[in-house]
């Protein structure tokens, strides 16, 4: 949508970066918090009985290509993420806030009030369900396999000999040469699957055990070594819970005897505006 200007410039209008939603929220919280768009206010835009925690950024910087150029350049997609967790983490402080993906925008203010109204009672819903929690976020690592175990088998022993009388004594060692790199390879495969199901049982323990002191649980995809850039060690879970306040204490003593009792590496990151339940209801 364009303007035009008293001089006769035709201006594009901004357009609305909606970051969060919520039932209230202090504006003092967002001082001195650039958002998306240095120079533009971070604010509340009121929509029924709920609160959407906004920015206008400018519409033609903000454009679908100009957000695929963003996401593949890892250094701006990291700026913008953490400037959209800032907004967020401030808005949380005043009360449950629901944090929406990142790149949601609207053509202005009214459009935006006229979207995210349409989702009012969903919004109303997820608001209750995460009021008093935060999420924590845990990763369970175990050791990776052993060269031995993953690199390539030993080269098959081949059935040729020296010629001459020791071809007969020569035939017996092929033999027993063959049925010693069968059983190399057998025991490799056995080490390999005796890694793969510690790997399921510690990931099923871990999550189970959170679970159950959690108020809801998310299963997301592992890392593999090329995203972790750790080949010494596998990650065998990646996950979030929804985790009542009053309950982090307890979510914490639970890691630590998950430790001792698995042998695994578990680390927790939290706590955070609940980015993986927001949108449940």
């Amino acid at each position: 949508m364009t303007t035009q200007t008293s001089s006769g410039v035709r201006e594009e209008a901004p357009a609305t970066y909606v970051f969060a939603v919520c039932r209230g929220v202090d504006p003092a919280v967002f001082t001195g918090l650039p958002g998306l768009a240095a120079g533009e206010p971070v604010r509340a835009l009121p929509f029924g009985p709920l609160t959407a925690v906004v920015q206008h950024v400018p519409a033609d910087a903000f454009t679908e290509e100009s957000w695929q150029q963003r996401l593949s350049d890892r250094q701006e997609l990291e700026r913008c993420a953490r400037a959209h967790h800032e907004v967020v983490t401030a808005a949380a402080a005043c009360g449950p806030t629901a944090p929406l993906a990142l790149a949601t925008l609207y053509r202005g203010d009214e459009r935006a009030r006229q979207a995210l109204g349409e989702d009012v009672e969903r919004f109303a819903a997820s608001l209750d369900r995460i009021e008093g929690h935060v999420e924590w976020g845990i990763k369970v690592y175990l050791p990776a396999a052993s060269p031995a175990t993953t690199g390539p088998a030993a080269p098959e022993p081949s059935g040729g000999g020296t010629a001459g009388p020791r071809r007969a004594r020569d035939g017996v060692g092929s033999v027993n040469a063959g049925r010693a790199y069968l059983e190399r390879k057998r025991g490799l495969q056995r080490t390999r699957e005796q890694h793969h199901d510690r790997a399921l049982r510690t990931a099923e323990d871990v999550d189970a055990a959170l679970s159950r002191l959690a108020t809801a649980a998310r299963r997301l995809r592992t890392h593999s070594h090329e995203v972790t850039g750790e080949k010494h060690r596998l990650q065998v879970l990646n996950a979030a819970y929804l985790v009542a306040a009053e309950r982090e204490q307890a979510l914490a003593g639970m890691v630590a005897a998950l430790r001792e009792r698995t042998g695994a590496q578990i680390e927790m990151s939290g706590p955070w505006a609940p980015y993986s339940f927001a949108g449940e209801v």
